[in-house]
């Protein structure tokens, strides 16, 4: 018998792991509210030309293994631990793995001048008292190999003039770490992608299948105190929250608006069955193009075809939540927003959290612990 509400707001990852989870725990009547005529948002397998692919790329990619069991359970996984991505560098004209490695480094025109600034860097207190992103960087790996790889990056990603405007940096992987030898682009995960040539498109009826699901559907008006919200004109108040959108939306931006940067997508076929080198997934550009990032879908997917399909991104601002910003300031406010949620009214995933580095397995992963909290 389902003897107590939930209202679950936004139908991505977060969102539907979230109905799946309570619908484990048995009880609930479930209702998600999502305000496009789909469920998945940017993890939703489209096609154009012909090809599958996603908004971005997004390979399953989890240091949680009870996360990858729960997943590959539903929609079956295939492994993929060969996954490389390169930095193109307009300076020397090459590509180069990242994270930054010695093995390329060794190989830059420039080394003997590296050699000397990282005989000098990876002071643990530069590093530990840098005020912003490039203080980290330099204190990190030198000021050439942040001045070819992440200065012009990062101005572009954050739609900033200066990298000393990013004061946050947790999230950027460690130029302290640098390693001797290749790496990929983790240590530890498990890297995988779904063998479904519909990618994960199958989990998202699978996960709601016991929810009340309303598709292009929007929220009117918010009373998160009295866990109550008005939806088609009508009210309607439930027993728990779980919020997954930008959490200022809840409380009318009463503390002004959370910024996020968006993407500009670019889907272009090409003649050719393939395109990247054999194991690399996606290619970074480090320089003054306006994009930062091309993946060719079929190194993820596996689709056969005599031609292929290249993902372009440029970001830009009004172009999508995608990408919260990591300045102190937004992260500051974005709490005060956070601090308003009553009890039992939660707030998981990217976009509600207001949190950069979390993926899929996240979203699953704080769907979870938020089931034991709730049960």
């Amino acid at each position: 018998m389902k003897n107590k509400s939930a209202l679950i707001i936004g139908g991505g990852f977060a969102g539907c792991s979230t109905a799946h989870q309570l619908d484990l725990l048995g009880g609930w009547d479930i209702t998600l509210i999502e305000k496009s005529n789909f469920l998945g948002a940017g993890n939703k397998t489209r096609w154009y030309g012909g090809h599958p692919y996603t908004f971005g790329p997004r390979h399953f990619l989890t240091p949680y293994e009870e996360v990858f069991k729960y997943i590959n359970n539903i929609i079956p996984l295939r492994l993929c631990p060969e996954h490389e991505f390169l930095t193109y560098v307009e300076k020397d004209d090459s590509f180069y793995a990242y994270p930054i490695n010695m093995q390329d480094v060794r190989k830059m025109p420039d080394y003997k001048n590296i050699e000397i600034e990282l005989k000098s860097s990876k002071d643990i207190n530069k590093i530990n008292s840098a005020k912003n992103l490039e203080e980290y960087w330099i204190a990190s790996v030198g000021e050439t190999l942040y001045s070819k790889m992440i200065d012009k990056y990062n101005k572009k990603m954050w739609l900033v003039d200066d990298c000393k405007d990013i004061d946050t940096f947790s999230w950027s992987p460690k130029g302290v770490a640098l390693k001797d030898g290749p790496r990929a682009a983790w240590d530890i995960a498990i890297s995988a992608y779904p063998i479904d040539i519909n990618g994960y498109n199958n989990y998202f009826p699978f996960a709601t299948k016991e929810s009340n699901v309303l598709l292009s559907t929007r929220i009117n008006d918010y009373d998160i105190e009295n866990k109550r919200v008005k939806i088609n004109g009508e009210n309607h108040t439930f027993d728990i929250i779980i919020n997954t959108i930008s959490p200022d939306l809840l409380f009318n931006q009463c503390y002004g608006e959370l910024p996020f940067i968006g993407r500009i997508f670019h889907k272009i076929v090409i003649p050719t069955e393939h395109i990247f080198p054999k194991n690399v997934y996606f290619l970074y550009f480090a320089n003054d193009e306006q994009f930062t990032r091309i993946v060719e879908y079929k190194k993820l997917t596996k689709f056969k075809s005599n031609s292929s399909l290249l993902g372009l991104e440029i970001p830009a601002l009004n172009a999508g939540k995608h990408y919260p910003l990591p300045f102190k300031s937004e992260l500051s406010k974005a709490k005060k927003y956070l601090d308003l949620m009553p009890e039992n009214v939660y707030s998981i995933g990217r976009a509600g959290t207001y949190t950069y580095a979390v993926d899929i397995d996240d979203c699953i992963n704080q769907a979870m612990m938020m089931a034991q909290i709730i049960k």
